[in-house]
């Protein structure tokens, strides 16, 4: 059983060294130990401390990649809205164009019809008189062949030139 009981001497050396040991600690290794601690604390403070400034940054991003993405689909929809307008500008100043062009091209048709026309009727004109002038020479030429028509001829003439 003595060695459950302590002895007296051995409680004292026991005390002793542990008082140095703690002690040497105090002295040499728990001011570094805590500075070290506290250094610790301070850079995972410190990360702590940037991963909430990143996460605000983050935020702070997207919101403004947010922003730049309604403005960049605004400024899309003005583009389209413009190229629309301007095609459909485009496409009824075009339509007016050629009807205008068509309607110049019709009168043109129009007018050269009307000269064929007048150039036809001139050409005509002048066979039928030309045919008029063959036909009345034949006609003459056989009513004057013999005097007697000659003469009957003359005085039809002389009597219808008094009367007019």
């Amino acid at each position: 059983m003595s060695l459950l009981t302590p002895n007296p001497g051995l409680i004292f050396w026991m005390l002793v060294v542990f008082l140095m040991v703690v002690f040497i600690l105090a002295k040499f290794a728990w001011k570094p130990i805590i500075k070290g601690l506290k250094d610790r604390e301070n850079e995972i403070q410190g990360a702590l401390d940037l991963a909430e400034r990143t996460k605000a940054e983050m935020i702070q991003l997207k919101s403004d990649n947010e922003k730049l993405i309604a403005e960049a689909n605004a400024v899309r929809d003005k583009i389209l809205r413009d190229a629309k307008e301007a095609a459909d500008k485009t496409i009824l100043e075009s339509k007016d164009k050629a009807a205008v062009e068509a309607q110049k091209m019709i009168e043109t048709a129009r007018e050269s019809i009307r000269n064929e026309q007048q150039l036809a009727v001139s050409k005509i004109r002048k066979e039928v008189a030309t045919l008029s002038l063959e036909i009345a020479e034949k006609v003459l030429h056989r009513e004057l062949k013999d005097k007697e028509a000659q003469e009957k001829l003359i005085a039809d003439l002389a009597s219808s030139a008094h009367l007019n």
